[in-house]
């Protein structure tokens, strides 16, 4: 499984910045790493330098093989919180996609 991040201006992405970020994005769906292909995360600071609350969002996109991509959006007051909340709803509509796939 492939992890790969974008953002927007106002964010400069490191592998400081990162690292942590993979970790838990492959911590939390480990268990669909086999149907995974590639995961892409994309941050941004919606209000830019001015602080504001829950104006960081995370959209996360999930490629499944020979599957079109699931794509979540979160929004949080840190990227982790927006991080953390997005890994929680893609891993929720895998478990869906994978589910409704396994009983056909």
């Amino acid at each position: 499984m492939t992890i790969l991040f974008n953002s927007d201006n106002h964010i400069t992405t490191s592998e400081k910045l990162t690292a942590p970020f993979i970790a838990s994005i492959e911590d939390g769906l480990s268990r669909f790493s086999d149907q995974i292909t590639r995961v892409e995360v994309y941050l941004a600071d919606e209000n830019g330098d001015k602080d504001s609350k829950n104006d960081k969002r995370c959209v996360m996109e999930a490629r499944l093989e020979g599957l079109q991509p699931i794509a979540v959006t979160n929004h949080g007051d840190t990227h982790e919180q927006a991080v953390e909340g997005a890994i929680i709803k893609l891993k929720s509509a895998l478990e869906s996609l994978i589910g409704r796939l396994n009983n056909h």
